[in-house]
């Protein structure tokens, strides 16, 4: 199980630096059309979740693996729970069902890295 969950953390680490970068470099009026949820939101919100994936995709990985403040993986998990929680109402609102499919299941696989760093598989 445990690696099962270091390739979660790698995978979703990646993923949400990903989206968080792009959030951060491209401007909210060139990714309308790839995401048109972006209507819905001021620019700083827009910047402000690009800073928290970039954020807590590096502490999905960073602390367990350097072995630093290990316990910051977990909490990075939840806090992106958070972040895909309300990213989840604002595609449910919008009646956008891929997006809904897609934060849930970001919002399952951060949850299952936070039970298991938390719980049984600690770092």
């Amino acid at each position: 199980m445990n690696v099962v969950l270091w390739v979660l953390q790698v995978v979703l680490g990646l993923a949400f630096v990903a989206s968080g970068v792009v959030k951060i470099a491209r401007d909210r009026a060139q990714l309308h059309e790839q995401m048109p949820y972006v209507e819905d939101l001021s620019d700083g919100q827009f910047r402000t979740i690009g800073i928290l994936e970039i954020a807590g995709g590096v502490g999905l990985v960073l602390p367990a693996a350097t072995g630093i403040a290990p316990v910051l993986t977990p909490l990075a998990a939840v806090g992106l729970a958070v972040v895909m929680l309300g990213a989840a109402l604002l595609h449910v609102r919008r009646n956008e069902p891929q997006g809904i499919v897609v934060t849930t299941l970001l919002l399952v696989g951060v949850a299952v890295v936070a039970w298991g760093r938390f719980g049984p598989y600690p770092t």
